[in-house]
C-alpha cells in the first residue's frame, strides 16, 4: 500500500512519537557498580541525504520530460516569468487553481507555468485526468522519493514557485494561489504590472 503524502508525514510522525516514549532499561542494582567512564563525544549529526529536500535553491535548475514527450529545461525559458506548480490530482485546491493557471499561461505572453505532478499516480492515470482537467501548460510527473533536487520537498500542495526571468526564484507560495496573486508578485519583484 502506498500512502500519499500527508499520510506519510502522519506515519513518520507516529513512529518519531513512538520511538521517543520508549523507556531506558533501568540498571541493574543487585550486582557490582561499575566505575564511571570518561564522557565520550557526541557522534557527529549524520550529514542529510540531499540538502535540497529542505531548502530551496536561489536559482533552480529543473530538466526533466513532460507527458507528452517534451524535453523540459527551466534554463532555456530565461527571458520569462515561470511558474512552477507542484500538485496532485488528489488535491482539491489543486484542481480548483488549475484553470487559473492554465488562462494566466494563455493570456499572459510574459509568464509560463509548468505543472510538476507530485502524485504516485501512474503517467497513464495522470493523462486520463488531465483529460477530464485539460490546462494549457506543460506537465511533468515527479517521482515523490526523488523530487528535483533545487526545490524542496513539498510539504503541503499545492506548492508554487515564481521564477523570475534571470532564474531566480522570487517567490514561493504555499497553499492555493490565483493568477492575480502571482502578477502581483510579479509586479512586486519588478515586473509588468497586471492587465
Amino acid at each position: 500500500m502506498r500512502l500519499r503524502p500527508p499520510a506519510r508525514v502522519a506515519a513518520c510522525c507516529l513512529l518519531l512519537l513512538v520511538g521517543a516514549c520508549r523507556q531506558e532499561k533501568a540498571p541493574d542494582t543487585a550486582g557490582p557498580v561499575a566505575a564511571p567512564t570518561a564522557p565520550t563525544a557526541p557522534a557527529a549529526p549524520a550529514a542529510p541525504a540531499r540538502e535540497a529536500a529542505s531548502a530551496d535553491a536561489q536559482f533552480p535548475t529543473l530538466t526533466l520530460a513532460t507527458l507528452d514527450g517534451a524535453a523540459y529545461d527551466l534554463a532555456a525559458h530565461r527571458g520569462k516569468w515561470v511558474v512552477v506548480n507542484f500538485w496532485a490530482t488528489w488535491c482539491k485546491p489543486c484542481v480548483k487553481e488549475m484553470p487559473d493557471l492554465s488562462a494566466l499561461d494563455t493570456m499572459r505572453e510574459h509568464v509560463e507555468v509548468l505543472g510538476l505532478a507530485y502524485d504516485d499516480s501512474d503517467p497513464d492515470a495522470i493523462r486520463g485526468f488531465l483529460a477530464q482537467h485539460p490546462v494549457s501548460y506543460p506537465i511533468a510527473l515527479v517521482d515523490m522519493n526523488d523530487p528535483p533536487h533545487d526545490f524542496a520537498t513539498p510539504r503541503g500542495l499545492p506548492t508554487t514557485y515564481l521564477i523570475a526571468p534571470d532564474g531566480r526564484m522570487v517567490k514561493k507560495f504555499m497553499g492555493p494561489i490565483t493568477a492575480k496573486e502571482i502578477e502581483a508578485a510579479i509586479a512586486q519583484a519588478g515586473g509588468p504590472e497586471p492587465g
